[in-house]
């Protein structure tokens, strides 16, 4: 049997970035900023191909994208 979030079309580290955004929110005001300020990374990455560097994306505004996505196709 797969795994409800497999069966839901999630990615493992998908699933997991719902979760978190989900207890995060969950906490009391004080607790809640503390957390989302741990939650925060700033991650860029770049496909190279022969041995040349192309264009740096930064991961968190694809992610933000995503998720915007995401909640405009449940509304």
């Amino acid at each position: 049997m797969a795994a409800a979030w497999k069966a839901a079309g999630l990615t493992y580290n998908r699933y997991i970035a719902v979760a978190s955004r989900v207890v995060r929110r969950s906490l009391k005001e004080e607790q809640r900023i503390a957390a989302e300020r741990r939650g925060e990374s700033e991650l860029r990455f770049a496909k190279w191909e022969n041995g040349k560097q192309g264009d740096i994306k930064d991961l968190n505004a694809q992610t933000l994208q995503a998720q915007a996505d995401a909640k405009a196709s449940s509304s």
